[in-house]
């Protein structure tokens, strides 16, 4: 019997060892899904010891993972540098430049990303489950649809943009910084529709298990950028406006590459059939799932966005908003590592959910909330250990690099909860649960958190550690929540809920075939 079960346990590893060749033959798409039912049947043999079991089992997920988590973190972390990296170039023409820059992203810029993030996001939960189930002519449908809707909603975007210094100074900003805040955040209005643009492709691709191409295509368009950044900034003097403005023309690049790359692909050849008059039916009901997606994102993405905005009303607000500058960059250029694996999280789940492969899912969740806590552990070991002097990479103001180490703790704290909270907001996307985790975010995060912030940073005095540690408050509440839920989750129910959701999408698209 023995015997026999090392037999099936070589036959069940052998596929994955060869797995990185078979995921870069075209068609990619059946591999994908003959390794993923694979792992349901391992997970689902009782003929296997326990033992076996989770270590072939373990064998196979962690191939997946690696192959989608490791590219989708390094475009995540890519496309945050070129932001990033913006803001050093901002940083380095002077202090009030720096709070500049870093008020126009946090403050405006991220209020769009979060928004187009957030409602790009119903791309990752219909993709994900179309591809699991093999209805890989749904895909290209959804991608026109999303693109439809995000551009349409960069419209009033604009305006919120060409409104920014009134919007600032409205908010209790001082007028200087609120002044040249506005004049980076003028140079970002090309990116709104980027944004728009790329948001769907990005899920699109990552549906379907494809990230490195777009990881070659942001390392490339990150060069550019940083050259075009230094001409523009330095040899042509345009400061603030200069910077964003090629940060604008960055993103348009990686959007354009991307999108070659899915028309001459012949991995996207099933999934991309070209455009159709169909991605205009149906619009209201993608809206509606857009617009859930969209509140649950952006009610986390705008959460620390809120700290700086409240720091801004500190003593001292030019100090505040310095230290945290830099926190905040080193907290969002790390944050791209859960990001990606929210995204391995999200499409690992979709994916498995819509193939019917109920204990794949659950096996999938505890693996990826497993390494990212373990990646984020050393994350925030490495910043503790870098605190006196990660600032100067910023600016070289001794008093800003002072703020920046007693603020170290904080984002050490914050670093960890990020290896968790994030992948289980993947799992929720996966599954469809956004409208679920929005009144959970409401109620962490803008009831608990920020007022708990509030009241330690401004009644017991204890300025920007006060106000980051009620919000750290609300994200241990949020996590602790979404830990329960998800323990407690049926995943055959969450299979057929799938199975309907695909059902009803795919009568919508064959709506407008039966009205002409």
């Amino acid at each position: 019997m023995n015997s026999q079960d090392d037999h099936r346990h070589d036959e069940l590893r052998e596929p994955i060892l060869n797995s990185a060749a078979a995921a870069a033959a075209p068609p990619p798409s059946h591999a994908t899904n003959e390794v993923s039912s694979r792992l349901e049947k391992v997970l689902t043999d009782p003929d296997l010891p326990w033992l076996k079991r989770l270590l072939s089992a373990s064998w196979i997920e962690m191939g997946l993972l690696s192959r989608l988590a490791a590219p989708a973190v390094f475009v995540y972390m890519i496309n945050n540098f070129m932001s990033l990296s913006t803001r050093v170039f901002a940083g380095h023409l002077g202090n009030l430049e720096l709070a500049a820059a870093s008020l126009g992203n946090s403050g405006i810029q991220l209020f769009a990303y979060g928004l187009m993030l957030g409602m790009g996001s119903a791309v990752e939960t219909l993709c994900g489950q179309a591809y699991g189930a093999q209805r890989y002519d749904m895909l290209g449908i959804y991608l026109q649809r999303a693109t439809i809707v995000l551009v349409v909603t960069g419209i009033p975007l604009t305006v919120i943009y060409a409104l920014a210094k009134p919007i600032l100074l409205l908010l209790g900003e001082s007028a200087p910084v609120a002044s040249a805040a506005a004049i980076f955040v003028y140079g970002l209005i090309p990116q709104i529709f980027g944004f728009a643009a790329n948001f769907p492709i990005q899920k699109f691709l990552q549906a379907q298990s494809i990230v490195a191409p777009s990881a070659c295509i942001s390392a490339a368009t990150l060069g550019i950028h940083l050259l075009l950044s230094w001409v523009a900034v330095y040899k042509l003097g345009l400061g603030l406006l200069g910077a964003s403005l090629v940060l604008s023309l960055s993103w348009w690049i990686i959007v354009a590459a991307q999108f070659v790359y899915i028309v001459a692909s012949e991995r996207c050849r099933e999934t991309w059939l070209g455009f159709s008059p169909l991605a205009f039916s149906g619009l209201w009901e993608f809206v509606k799932l857009s617009a859930a997606s969209a509140v649950m994102l952006c009610l986390e993405t705008w959460y620390f966005q809120v700290l700086v905005l409240i720091a801004g009303l500190l003593p001292e607000p030019e100090l505040a908003l310095d230290s945290l500058a830099v926190c905040m960059a080193i907290m969002g250029l790390l944050f791209m590592v859960s990001v990606g694996f929210n995204a391995a999280a999200s499409v690992r789940v979709s994916n498995e959910l819509g193939a019917g492969h109920p204990q794949a899912a659950a096996f999938s969740v505890v693996v990826v909330n497993l390494v990212s806590f373990v990646v984020a552990v050393g994350e925030a070991a490495v910043v503790m250990g870098l605190r006196h002097v990660i600032s100067y990479a910023f600016t070289g103001g001794e008093t800003v690099a002072n703020a920046v180490s007693e603020l170290c703790p904080w984002l050490a704290v914050s670093l960890v909860l990020n290896g968790v909270q994030p992948v289980l907001s993947g799992v929720a996307v996966g599954c469809g649960w956004q409208k679920f985790v929005a009144y959970v975010n409401v109620g962490c995060y803008y009831i608990v958190g920020v007022p708990l912030g509030c009241l330690l940073g401004f009644k017991f005095n204890q300025g920007a550690k006060g106000i980051w540690s009620g919000m750290i408050g609300g994200t241990v509440m949020q996590t602790f929540i979404l830990l329960w839920v998800t323990f407690r989750t049926d995943w055959n129910l969450e299979v057929e809920k799938a199975k309907e959701r695909l059902d009803k999408w795919e009568d919508n698209k064959e709506e407008p075939l039966l009205k002409s």
